[in-house]
């Protein structure tokens, strides 16, 4: 299929419409296309190209012969670090570009896509293509007149469904332990934020990975998503996305052929400030730790409980901070918020705020909408709330934060942890036995001590609770897209005389 050329801040951009199947860009069986719209300005910039469950059983099909072919299953283990790092170079060589795309498809500012999302995704590649050629197994002479070793072997076709917050960084964090572990893929990007995983695609076809290995489905979750979770010929799923669906993905995995499954889902992350911390510092980082990504964030610190000796300098200094943010044009420099990603987003925010004023919390900042077109949302603080209000135990994904007082450590652990969630949360403190007490207690699979909503992709990240199964990134992630196989050898060992 032909790509669409669009213009992005001046620049034309040219971008693939079609279904990526077998290296090529291709129409769907339905020839259903659909639109992907600006979110700054709620405009369509371009429509692509609708999968539906028939073009995931041809994508599978076809993940299942290059899985099987001698291009991939043969090559040396090096040689699929290569390829991941030639695919890295050539990210690096389209670096404006696919900050571009990003930028008009998610309503990025510059500054978050160029300085956490590009670097995190090549960053990602080139970690995991470190670890070809180091994925071994163990031996085992424990039996005596044996011989005993054990195998890591790659799944086979592994489904994967990536959400719209983050698209790139998300695809490469799918793609890059399953490949360089063997596996191949068929990918569901999300239906509000695909181009920057087309492009990529593009990209794939010019690191000259084997044809096949990597197939990327554009399409709804009801449909894509929902043949990927249930398809017989899928080893393995991984989603990132609501707790919900993740339920409903899990439940498909069990009903079909009880593939194996890994979920990165909500969160509402606490972030505590104990009366010793650096007041600055922890407004900053509480600040960075809301509002990154116009705070569509899962591991996202919601919920701000602050000491009661020092609530009054807290919130005085967070308010006027947050009151500092530019909300406005993602492609302005200057900008520090851009729109949230979509109008169903929007109006979810919109819906949290107008239950926080109807529940009784108090509005202390924001909760307003910006401009006359586009998605734009105040930096928004709700005070005097409690624990059972809706905007302090559910996922809003915007700008919007709840501060609290506590009094005492034992009791805001027992706040932090009343939640459903347990993805992430912060402390900030001077006290680091109190910090090593506290980040014990938390029930969350990453914990921060004077900072917040800094990752790195050589260290897991998942969650506790409804917040996940199994954890992204760092060698934790190759467990998920590797079997484990032992052989045993009799080496004189007599039989036993049990018979």
């Amino acid at each position: 299929m032909s790509a669409q050329t669009i213009s992005i801040s001046g620049k034309k951009i040219s971008i693939p419409t079609g279904l990526f199947i077998n290296n090529e860009f291709v129409e769907s069986l339905s020839k259903k296309t659909f639109g992907v719209e600006n979110p700054a300005t709620g405009e369509e910039v371009l429509t692509i190209q609708e999968g539906q469950p028939e073009d995931v059983d041809v994508a599978v099909k076809v993940a299942t012969k290059a899985f099987n072919s001698p291009a991939w299953k043969d090559i040396a283990a090096d040689e699929r670090g290569r390829l991941l790092n030639r695919l890295a170079d050539i990210m690096e060589q389209n670096k404006e570009e696919l900050i571009a795309i990003e930028m008009l498809d998610t309503g990025k500012t510059y500054k978050q896509a160029a300085g956490l999302d590009f670097p995190g995704s090549v960053g990602c590649l080139r970690y995991f293509a470190g670890w070809a050629g180091k994925i071994v197994g163990q031996t085992s002479t424990n039996i005596p007149g044996t011989f005993s070793y054990t195998r890591r072997e790659p799944i086979g076709v592994c489904g994967q469904i990536i959400p719209w917050n983050f698209p790139l960084l998300m695809f490469v964090w799918k793609i890059a332990p399953a490949l360089v572990t063997g596996n191949t893929i068929v990918i569901k990007s999300s239906e509000t934020t695909p181009l920057s995983a087309l492009k990529m695609c593009e990209y794939i076809i010019e690191a000259g990975l084997p044809a096949g290995t990597v197939n990327l489905i554009s399409g709804f979750g009801k449909t894509v998503g929902a043949a990927i979770a249930n398809h017989m010929g899928i080893g393995k799923v991984a989603f990132t996305g609501s707790t919900a669906t993740g339920r409903t993905i899990m439940k498909a995995a069990a009903s079909s052929n009880l593939k194996k499954v890994t979920l990165e889902l909500g969160g509402k992350g606490p972030n505590v400030v104990f009366p010793d911390a650096d007041i600055k510092k922890a407004v900053e980082w509480s600040v960075f730790g809301l509002d990154m990504n116009m705070g569509q964030t899962c591991h996202a610190g919601t919920r701000i409980y602050v000491h009661e000796d020092i609530y009054d300098d807290f919130i005085t200094a967070f308010t006027e901070r947050f009151k500092s943010i530019r909300v406005g044009d993602n492609f302005d420099n200057t900008t520090d918020q851009g729109p949230q990603n979509s109008k169903m987003q929007y109006d979810r925010i919109m819906n949290y705020i107008q239950s926080g004023k109807e529940e009784g919390a108090t509005l202390h900042l924001g909760g307003h909408s910006v401009g006359k077109k586009g998605y734009f949302i105040e930096p928004t603080i709700f005070t005097d709330v409690k624990p059972t209000m809706k905007i302090v135990q559910e996922e809003i994904f915007g700008p919007v934060v709840v501060i609290a007082k506590f009094k005492t450590e034992e009791d805001v652990i027992e706040l932090a942890n009343d939640s459903s969630y347990g993805l992430a949360a912060g402390i900030f403190t001077n006290d680091y036995e109190r910090a090593m007490r506290v980040t014990a207690a938390l029930q969350a699979g990453t914990l921060w001590v004077n900072f917040y909503n800094v990752l790195h992709w050589s260290l897991p990240f998942g969650g506790y609770k409804e917040s996940g199964i199994g954890r992204e990134c760092g060698e934790a992630a190759l467990e998920n897209y590797t079997e484990v196989k032992t052989v045993m050898f009799n080496m004189g060992m007599p039989l036993p005389d049990i018979v």
